[in-house]
């Protein structure tokens, strides 16, 4: 076979995946890769995201697809650049998030005999991809381009249907890896742009199951970046429940949501005197401790409702198994919604009086929860963020999106994630990163990205110097090794890497500065950071405060 053959099935595989409705790969540098990036790049329906490292290129993809529902691709050369996709792999299996894994290897006469830059990469990422192929190498024919061209509509179709997720493609490349003489046109491929395999959704919904006589329940709504439970509010002011929902979920709007179940629940004594007859769960569990905790206690039927038949249950407790939302039946208890409610409006006003208006982390999440226009995403570090994201953000009618990676848990690639939803937003559509100084510091190179790509991208920066949730953790009694190996202070000065890397840097002391800087933020093209500087005991100190004044209100109330 020649280069020729490699790049007339690559074109081909390339207008294929364009066809299927691919708009985004992220690649990164290397040799063996070589014939792959070209066809990419040269696909003209396909914007290319250049990176120099390839965790940063996953996260980065991984961000793309979050943000759109779409598959985006990710590419790269041989040997170790294939293990570092490996988090962004496992993430996007964990969060259901269609992922197109391009990998270019060597031949197989040159595995296991010594060759350089050459590792096992069948089956590399086990089961955290949905499918994957041993690609091969061949000579054109129109045989051959029917293949590759079915090939990469499946890997598309796949990727999508069922549960969404990662499916790899490993590509053995011979040399030579650069034409000597330009491909002829084009051929082939469907009429009219059609892509060569096409997938007709199932017809309706299965038939909605009824809750009946049933007067006291409550919805929880997980996580969910699509906008499957835009109809839950609906569903719950039906019913007279109270929806939990997670900013994550997009349904903590309405008439029906509580804002603050996670302090609310911290008061046991409260939580058991309001347990529901059924619990009707949708998409993941929230974050929240005390609600998965209350939930694990409840004497009540749960129900679990997952289109994508993932299972989110770790305590044990779900009884039945719904494709879709249920319809009302039965009749309501009046007073049911509204003790929640009445509660909810206490322990906002608790909370407001006990954050109050010094710059700590509780109040950064208040205000990006008040302040973020509508048309906003607010991408938000797993750990302590994203606890006080689902904690402090307020009720709103129209709040902003929230993304976060919740699928792992993990801290990897957060940065890159962000700057992966930046490249999907519009000219009014601003994102914006809650992250710490440990997240940041583990993906600082990710940062590349604000000057290479020129996006746009407004990092709001908790900066404690080390891992400020484990000091609310038991290990943080174990002094002799706690500080250096598990809190890790770093006394990193981040305006030396907002230099390094051409993102615009203010550093805030006070509420009324933080405002300010965050307002010229939003407004000012390019990557900036809003540096929150706030102490770790002391942040502990300000949510037990917290948690006091809620049981305090509430036991007045």
């Amino acid at each position: 076979m020649t280069a020729t053959d490699t790049y007339l099935l690559l074109r081909a595989f390339c207008d294929e995946l364009a066809r299927a409705g691919v708009a985004h790969v992220a690649t990164s540098p290397g040799s063996r890769s070589t014939p792959l990036v070209l066809s990419l790049v040269r696909e003209p329906r396909l914007r290319a995201w250049s990176h120099v490292d390839e965790r940063s290129a996953a996260f980065f993809a991984l961000g793309v697809a979050k943000a759109t529902g779409l598959p985006s691709a990710i590419v790269c050369t041989s040997g170790t650049a294939a293990a570092n996709y490996l988090p962004a792999v496992i993430e996007a299996h964990e969060a259901r998030v269609p992922l197109i894994v391009l990998t270019a290897d060597r031949p197989p006469e040159l595995r296991d005999n010594g060759a350089g830059q050459t590792i096992d990469q069948l089956k590399l990422y086990g089961s955290a991809v949905k499918w994957f192929v041993e690609v091969g190498s061949h000579e054109w024919s129109r045989e051959r381009e029917r293949w590759i061209r079915t090939l990469a509509s499946r890997a598309v179709l796949t990727a999508l249907e069922g549960r969404p997720g990662p499916v790899h493609l490993n590509f053995p490349l011979r040399e030579p890896l650069v034409l000597d003489a330009p491909l002829p046109a084009a051929a082939g491929g469907r009429p009219d742009g059609a892509p060569w395999v096409s997938s007709t959704p199932p017809a309706g919904n299965p038939p909605a199951a009824t809750l009946s006589g049933t007067r006291r329940g409550v919805i929880v709504a997980g996580r969910e970046e699509r906008g499957a439970w835009r109809g839950v509010g609906a569903l719950a002011e039906g019913l007279g429940w109270p929806v939990l929902a997670d900013p994550l979920s997009g349904a903590r709007r309405g008439a029906a949501a509580i804002a603050h179940y996670d302090a609310l629940l911290r008061d046991e004594a409260w939580g058991a005197a309001h347990a529901p007859e059924v619990v009707l769960r949708v998409g993941d569990l929230p974050t929240s401790k005390s609600l998965r905790t209350w939930l694990a206690g409840l004497d009540a039927e749960q129900i679990a409702v997952d289109p994508e038949g993932a299972w989110q249950d770790p305590a044990g407790v779900v009884s039945r198994r719904l494709d879709n939302l249920p319809v009302r039946a039965g009749a309501a208890d009046p007073d049911w919604l509204y003790a929640w409610r009445a509660a909810d409006r206490v322990v906002v006003e608790a909370l407001e009086a006990a954050v109050g208006a010094d710059l700590t982390e509780p109040r950064v999440a208040v205000e990006l929860g008040a302040r973020l226009p509508s048309a906003a995403t607010l991408v938000v570090a797993s750990s302590m963020p994203v606890r006080d994201v689902e904690t402090f953000f307020p009720l709103r009618p129209d709040p902003p999106r929230v993304l976060s990676n919740r699928g792992a848990n993990g801290i990897d690639g957060t940065v890159s994630t962000a700057f992966g939803v930046a490249a999907t937003a519009t000219p009014e559509e601003r994102t914006v990163l809650l992250i710490g100084d440990v997240a940041l510091a583990h993906d600082i190179g990710g940062l590349l990205a604000a000057r290479r790509l020129s996006l746009d991208l407004t990092i709001v920066l908790l900066n404690n110097d080390g891992g400020g949730i484990f000091h609310f953790l038991p290990v943080a009694g174990e002094t002799d090794a706690f500080e250096q190996h598990v809190a890790t202070p770093h006394g990193l000065d981040f305006a030396h890497a907002a230099a390094l890397y051409g993102c615009d840097h203010e550093r805030v002391e006070d509420l009324g500065s933080f405002r300010t800087a965050l307002d010229a933020a939003l407004a000012t093209p390019g990557a900036s950071i809003v540096e929150v500087p706030t102490e770790r005991v002391a942040n502990v100190e300000a949510h037990r405060r917290a948690w006091e004044a809620v049981r305090a209100a509430l036991s007045a109330a």
